[in-house]
């Protein structure tokens, strides 16, 4: 059954295209409009800060094309190419799209396109709970790393370092973008600059949790957040 809801972004450098495509999503039942952007680089900024489900985005732009956004995406969220020409068609689909939408765009057309993006992302949501791992990049490769191994994860500007029993990594991400990737039942943030894993605790006060021996900070309004985990876990 297709019920999810997907936050939705528009980039896209045409003022009219930007307007067709911002009623298209805010009359679609299951599309949640978050905002439209007119280049790569403000779409980016929205992107690191919220959690972005859907982007409808052309690829013709100036100085950042659709393509360029996409390779600067480490985790991208699902793609709508869409493009006046047919041209770029058989290059959108290297990139793992959902779909290529060729201008101007009917509503059918587009419902179609979301149809895709609703099925995908609740196949996405039904196998989440299978997932043990995560894989993050590291020194421009791709890493697996299992989520049992996770110790905590400390933010470090505009990376974030993932403590694990095998080691510890750099990887550039938000913290909350990375929260949005892990099993909220078994990861908690207790303070702006630390997520742990609720299974490492050994025991906890009002502002210090300890985790696989190490004495963290913890804000004082997280503690009831992470007591309520830890008594259901």
């Amino acid at each position: 059954m297709i019920n999810k809801t997907l936050n939705t972004i528009i980039v896209e450098d045409s003022e009219t295209q930007r307007t067709v495509f911002t009623k298209l999503v805010k009359e679609h039942s299951s599309l949640n409009f978050l905002g439209d952007y007119s280049n790569g680089i403000l779409a980016l900024n929205s992107i690191r800060k919220n959690k972005v489900d859907l982007i409808l985005l052309d690829i013709e732009m100036p100085i950042v094309s659709g393509f360029d956004l996409l390779e600067s995406l480490e985790e991208p969220p699902m793609i709508i190419l869409i493009s006046e020409k047919a041209d770029y068609a058989l290059k959108a689909f290297d990139y793992d799209i959902i779909d290529y939408l060729q201008k101007p765009v009917k509503k059918t057309r587009f419902n179609t396109a979301i149809v895709r993006a609703l099925s995908k992302q609740n196949n996405i949501t039904s196998n989440k709970d299978e997932e043990d791992f995560v894989y993050v990049t590291v020194n421009l490769q791709k890493k697996k790393v299992n989520l049992s191994s996770i110790k905590w994860i400390q933010a470090f500007g505009d990376y974030i370092k993932i403590i694990t029993n095998d080691g510890n990594f750099m990887v550039l991400s938000t913290m909350k973008a990375f929260l949005n990737r892990i099993p909220d039942n078994q990861f908690v943030r207790i303070h702006k600059s630390f997520i742990i894993n609720v299974n490492k605790v050994d025991n906890w006060s009002a502002n210090k949790v300890e985790v696989a021996g190490e004495k963290l900070p913890m804000s004082r309004s997280r503690k009831e957040e992470l007591e309520k985990i830890l008594i259901t876990a």
